[in-house]
């Protein structure tokens, strides 16, 4: 590209000049006024929409990688599968030990990835020993594209600002050659050009042919109405002048090619050449190949005329047009013009991808707003998010899914004019970060974001919050502490409180696990007296539960209001064995010149004792394999799981929460205005929640064991006591903090109290039963 000498820099300022005194002579003095005042390049106006990915895949060695989920990154990016390993840029090769990945191009922000072909060996078992690119050199990573998310709401125009250097000259050639070929050598009104498009105008009768230069053109997208009237054809042509004297030729160029409309996407106009390029050919400006960049300059005159999806037999006519034009102008030779003209159009033939995770977009966009304020948000950030593409799909077909089971299988939960809603929130507990969220039956329709939003009372999925208050060191509690399950009545400010369990009985004396376990109310309600609801505040406040918590005996039985995303949180920390990781939501937020704005500032705070965490997952575990969540089993998901399902007064809201040793999930489901979905969270939420849990187990490696820590022994005790078993009695093993399991043995107790009942009997009965018992060992 060439660039202006000095000297012809001062002579084009001093035609500029005399041009301006020419235009204020022969017009209004307002138009020269107007120019010089306006005619002004802000850079910040080329800034696109704030734009959100998903967290990228990166693959380095001594990782573990499933093949299923680098296949579907590939496949949602576009990526094309290839026998062997020959493979392009777009496409792939998996084979069982080595994988071969084309690595496209990708812009994020100013920084551009150059891709490239990379080799990656993996083990049997999908730990990766090795990455290297084509060449054999060895990498320490390598990243995939990260995946578009929602476009942030209220957004009309769409552009990817790239600077000049990034624009290959070929395009620059095609845009020059069919919009303005003197660019160069005008000082923003080409006469010559005006000259003959006015004669060419006067012998057909009509306007055939444009006058304007690529500045004129500029001046008019940046400053002017489209109206076209002398007086605004004047306006224009003075601030051309203006801009001429004031900008480079380069900074112009970039100015316009970064403006230039260049058609739709749904309802975002598209300027710039960096988002068309994107758009239509799915690669960065920069690899745009010579028929491409002239398909593009083409469309400048009229990007829907020309569109290539919809009139691709008049785009080809048109791109050859702009390749003759090249030719004429000695940019192309005869051969490159052939070949350019043979080349098929190259357009991308999938239908757009659809927006993905909009609730979640809106609550990072509302974060952001906050600690940057809303003018920076909407100037051109790049923002990386902690949201896993692939989990996100999976969340948002679980929640529609199921949604549609329940109406179909339940129709009266589609009546009325408000549709069933429900939420889902999926978290990695080591991490904190947000890999997965759904506020919503359907963004489009109502933007309220149930999962971070709404706070609903969450019934017994409060209940592991109460057995973590209970079962801590100052708990005083253990999972063998026998409790009464009786009528329990108790007059409180707001009259007698009388809980019940769900079915209406009584069992009498249960242990506490299997009060969790079943989900039994009133031996919890016991609990809760027992610890006091100061201290079950406390423990949902060191687990991240952040609302009102009122310290009232009904806590015990959940009946303060949650959101979905503070009861996942505080079931993640449980997960993480008592530590308490920050909830992320952003990895990187870059500003248009790609420096760093927002950083993830992680953090983890140990709240709990592992051994105490691990307590309340082993009665959870336990609660799925027999208990209230044991459906969970029976819908397909086979993985190592602690859940607990929840269910409120009347019906109203049904949740599902629980956790892997590498995922928290929760689900909530009801209606917006809290009438009865008449089902139990264990028909309602837990088949979303089952669905979410065996499809993302089917393609991500997680940690396949809970591992009990240090400061845990187990301990064969008597289901019926709660005693240690000794001899005589039935033992069944549980967990215990070391030093709190019971040291009196059953089977001695009930020696003594047979012993007692044995002298009762005549001589000979005894004599009998004495010899029984030594022949046992007793």
């Amino acid at each position: 590209m060439p660039v202006l000498p000095w000297a012809f820099r001062y002579r084009r300022a001093a035609i500029a000049g005399l041009a301006l005194l020419g235009l204020a002579a022969s017009s209004p003095l307002a138009l020269a006024v107007e120019a010089l005042i306006r005619a002004r390049i802000d850079p910040r106006r080329f800034d696109g929409p704030t734009r959100f990915y998903a967290a990228p895949l990166v693959i380095t060695p001594d990782q573990r990688v499933s093949r299923n989920l680098v296949q579907g990154t590939l496949d949602r990016l576009g990526y094309r599968r290839v026998r062997g390993n020959r493979v392009r840029p777009g496409e792939y090769a998996l084979g069982s030990r080595t994988w071969v990945i084309g690595r496209r191009p990708f812009r994020l922000g100013a920084t551009l990835d150059s891709g490239g072909v990379a080799v990656v060996q993996v083990a049997y078992d999908g730990w990766v020993w090795s990455v290297r690119d084509a060449g054999g050199e060895w990498l320490p990573s390598i990243a995939l594209e990260p995946e578009p998310l929602a476009a942030p709401s209220g957004s009309t125009a769409d552009r990817i600002a790239v600077p000049l250097a990034d624009v290959p000259a070929h395009l620059v050639d095609a845009v020059l050659a069919i919009e303005d070929q003197r660019f160069f050598d005008h000082g923003g009104l080409d006469v010559t050009r005006i000259a003959g498009a006015a004669l060419a105008n006067a012998r057909a009768g009509r306007v055939v042919q444009g006058g304007s230069t690529l500045t004129q053109q500029l001046a008019k997208n940046l400053f002017l109405s489209p109206a076209r009237t002398p007086i605004r054809k004047l306006r224009e042509m003075a601030m051309a002048v203006v801009l001429e004297w004031r900008y480079d030729k380069e900074e112009i160029l970039e100015a316009y090619l970064n403006e230039i409309y260049l058609g739709q996407d749904g309802g975002r106009a598209v300027h710039g050449v960096g988002r068309a390029a994107q758009l239509y050919f799915g690669k960065d400006v920069s690899r745009l190949d010579v028929p491409e960049a002239a398909l593009l300059a083409g469309m400048i005159r009229g990007p829907n005329l020309y569109h290539p999806g919809r009139h691709p037999d008049v785009a080809r006519d048109r791109r050859d047009v702009v390749l003759g034009r090249m030719h004429e102008l000695d940019i192309l030779s005869d051969d490159g013009l052939e070949h350019a003209q043979e080349a098929p159009l190259g357009v991308r033939q999938e239908a757009p991808r659809p927006q993905r995770a909009g609730y979640f977009v809106d609550y990072v966009t509302a974060q952001l707003t906050t600690a940057l304020g809303g003018a920076a948000v909407r100037r051109g950030l790049t923002v990386i998010t902690t949201v896993d593409a692939g989990l996100q799909e999976l969340a948002e077909r679980a929640v529609a899914d199921g949604l549609a089971r329940l109406e179909a299988w339940y129709p009266r939960v589609a009546r009325g004019d408000e549709p069933l809603q429900a939420a889902l929130v999926a978290i990695d507990p080591q991490t904190g970060e947000i890999l997965a969220m759904v506020g919503g039956r359907d963004y489009g329709a109502s933007q309220f974001n149930r999962a971070v939003h709404a706070r609903r009372q969450p019934g017994s999925a409060f209940k592991p919050i109460v057995a973590m208050a209970a079962l801590s060191a100052a708990g005083g509690h253990t999972l063998a502490t026998r409790l009464n399950d009786a009528p329990l009545s108790l007059d409180t400010p707001q009259g007698v409180w009388r809980p019940v369990n769900y079915d209406g009985r009584f069992r009498g004396s249960v242990t506490l696990r299997d009060a969790l376990e079943r989900s039994l109310n009133v031996p919890f309600a016991r609990i809760g007296l027992a610890v006091g609801p100061e201290r079950i505040v406390d423990a949902a406040r060191r687990l991240g539960i952040e609302g009102p918590l009122p310290a009232v005996p009904s806590l015990a039985l959940g009946s303060s209001e949650v959101t979905p995303l503070e009861l996942t949180r505080a079931f993640g920390v449980i997960a993480a064995g008592g530590v308490r990781a920050r909830t992320i939501t952003t990895l990187l937020v870059t500003d248009r010149g790609g420096e760093a704005v927002v950083r993830a500032d992680a953090g983890h705070e140990r709240v709990y004792d592992a051994a105490e965490a691990y307590l309340v997952t082993s009665a959870l575990r336990g609660a799925v394999e027999h208990g209230t969540g044991r459906a969970l089993r029976d819908m397909g998901y086979r993985g190592p799981v602690a859940a607990k399902s929840g269910t409120t007064n009347g019906f109203r809201d049904a949740w599902f929460v629980g956790y892997t040793p590498s995922l928290a999930v929760g689900v909530w489901v009801g209606f917006d205005d809290g009438r009865s979905i008449d089902l139990p969270g264990s028909r309602a939420a837990l088949p979303v929640f089952a669905r979410f849990l065996a499809a993302a187990s089917s393609f991500r490696e997680y940690q396949d064991a809970f591992v009990m820590p240090p400061g845990v022994e187990i301990v064969e005790v008597d289901p019926e006591t709660g005693l240690r078993a000794g001899p005589g009695c039935r033992g069944e093993p549980e967990v215990f903090l070391w030093g709190t399991a019971p040291e009196e043995r059953c089977g001695f107790n009930r020696w003594r109290q047979y012993s007692r009942e044995i002298e009762r009997l005549p001589r000979h009965l005894r004599d009998m039963v004495e010899d029984l018992l030594r022949r046992r060992g007793q």
